[in-house]
């Protein structure tokens, strides 16, 4: 795969995984950063031979928030760095054909803990944390924070966690479901890749048409919901791996997915 200035990808078979490389200032967002990470995603994406995706970070954090010693560029706002910087990475990924995987290590701040929370699974260190440093520093979360905060804890408890400013270890974000599974700090690329690789192994166009439904039903109603489902069962259903399925059911063997 190709190579980038601050974020490696590797290949494990059918997974591949991202990793932010600016480990010497926590992973900190600079626009190189941007510029990579959204050039490898989209690479990810469109590699049909990739079924799964993970996104983690380099050294002792997944990353620590914008790098707030690089100045925006003149002439631009913080309303062009967060539309047209952020938001393409964030809606790569939330619209991507394979299922990502966040593998949170170390702090995972600021417009960090935007990422790690917007992936569509989350593996933490049992040290590691979710960290809303904003009103420290005068500011709001951003990145969709509020969004998934507020549909994840409720609107209460999300506003409770935006302006305590408290850091949520793993058990806690386990706890609220911020994420789902919490591991040994050693383990945790060991263990996400692990669960990567049994993912990979069920069907990509299943994997690909209920995130996509979910993603649906957590803006529409119910009655939408039922009819987005129905469009998507139909695509799936008429597919080869479909057929294939039911085959190797019927023969108690393993299907062959091909993703058609």
């Amino acid at each position: 795969m190709s190579q980038y200035e601050s974020v490696n990808i590797e290949r494990h078979g059918y997974v591949a995984v991202v990793s932010l490389n600016r480990p010497e200032v926590l992973n900190a967002f600079n626009s190189a950063l941007m510029r990579d990470l959204l050039a490898a995603v989209e690479e990810v994406n469109k590699d049909d031979s990739i079924r799964v995706g993970v996104l983690t970070g380099e050294g002792r954090a997944f990353s620590a928030g914008a790098d707030l010693g690089e100045a925006i560029p003149e002439g631009e706002s913080v309303i062009d760095q967060l539309n047209l910087g952020y938001k393409p990475i964030l809606m790569a990924i939330t619209n991507s054909p394979q299922p990502w995987l966040s593998a949170v290590n170390g702090a995972a701040a600021g417009i960090g803990s935007a990422f790690a929370m917007n992936c569509d699974l989350t593996v933490m260190a049992e040290n590691a944390y979710i960290y809303q440093a904003f009103t420290a520093i005068g500011l709001i979360p951003d990145g969709g924070a509020c969004w998934h905060l507020a549909r994840t804890v409720g609107r209460k408890r999300a506003y409770e966690l935006i302006v305590s400013g408290d850091k949520m270890y793993g058990q806690q974000c386990l706890e609220l479901g911020l994420c789902n599974r919490v591991v040994a700090a050693d383990a945790l690329l060991s263990e996400t890749l692990a669960w990567a690789q049994e993912l990979a192994q069920k069907s990509p166009l299943s994997l690909r048409y209920a995130k996509e439904a979910l993603n649906s039903a957590m803006n529409n109603s119910v009655a939408d919901t039922i009819s987005n489902e129905a469009d998507l069962q139909h695509l799936c259903i008429s597919s080869d791996d479909a057929k294939e399925g039911v085959t190797a059911f019927m023969q108690k063997r393993t299907a062959q997915w091909k993703g058609r």
